[in-house]
């Protein structure tokens, strides 16, 4: 069953979540339209061995609710997340994600503040993940496998799912918000990547790069969800813009982005409760 709110107290019954949402930098105020009945919010440090995040922009908290009243759907929310470049590993940073699946949760949206590679990304758009490249050194399957969260050797040709990447382009057309596949590459952090490596990056294929979703992802499939990931793309990478590469820019970008991102997002969650 979902978590209690708080230690002793009496709440109703959180409601049990299909669809789980992973929040990126400066994009938590989704987790603000979920509501009661059984609403819960919970720190991630009243989380028995949940990871903490130090980073500017990550709230740290599990809520769950209801979006748009008690007939809508359930959703999970991680507000915020952990990263490898805070020290923690990657199968810690992707406790909360199995901790997902074994709430029920089937659909996982996860989202992310990225650096546009492509010449075709600029501040403020958002891009579609179609597939990922892991540049990090770090896998989150690493040592033992639990065969009761799934298989040693997970398939990752379709890791992003054709069909809710179909429905996101169908949504995003009806919001009139532009959205734009691409691939995404990770990277460990937390410094931000030299233009040489950019460089490289896009000539084998990247589009936006980060620093954290495809440990999720990853986890995500392995435990039989199916994901979909957006990438907030709040500035051009390094070597392809004017300026210096700042947090301050991406969670400023992110802040104007916001409205119109929770509204796609509300819709989308709206479709894939239909859809499921």
């Amino acid at each position: 069953p979902p978590p209690p709110c708080r230690a002793g107290a009496t709440h109703p019954p959180a409601p049990a979540p299909r669809i789980g949402m992973i929040l990126g930098s400066g994009l938590g105020a989704f987790a603000e339209r979920l509501s009661a009945p059984g609403l819960c919010e919970l720190p991630f440090a009243d989380i028995p061995g949940f990871p903490a995040s130090a980073v500017g922009g990550h709230r740290g908290r599990l809520v769950v609710g209801h979006l748009g009243g008690e007939a809508g759907p359930a959703v999970a929310c991680l507000d915020g997340r952990a990263h490898v470049y805070e020290g923690h590993g990657a199968d810690q940073v992707v406790l909360p994600t199995r901790m997902l699946a074994l709430l029920g949760v089937k659909i996982l949206v996860i989202t992310n503040a990225a650096g546009g590679v492509s010449p075709d990304l600029g501040p403020g758009d958002l891009m579609l993940i179609e597939d990922h490249i892991n540049f990090s050194g770090y896998n989150p399957l690493r040592g033992p496998n639990d065969d009761e969260l799934g298989p040693r050797f997970p398939d990752m040709t379709s890791a992003y799912d054709p069909d809710l990447r179909t429905l996101a382009r169908e949504v995003a057309a009806d919001c009139g918000l532009p959205l734009q596949g691409g691939v995404y590459a990770v990277l460990g952090g937390p410094s931000y990547e030299t233009p040489a490596e950019v460089r490289a990056m896009r000539s084998l294929g990247a589009d936006a790069v980060g620093m954290s979703t495809v440990f999720e992802t990853t986890a995500a499939v392995h435990a039989g969800m199916r994901v979909l990931g957006f990438s907030l793309i709040t500035n051009q990478a390094a070597g392809l813009g004017a300026g210096h590469l700042s947090h301050e820019e991406v969670l400023d970008t992110a802040a104007q982005a916001r409205d119109r991102l929770v509204a796609f997002l509300e819709r989308l969650v709206a479709a894939l409760h239909l859809g499921s």
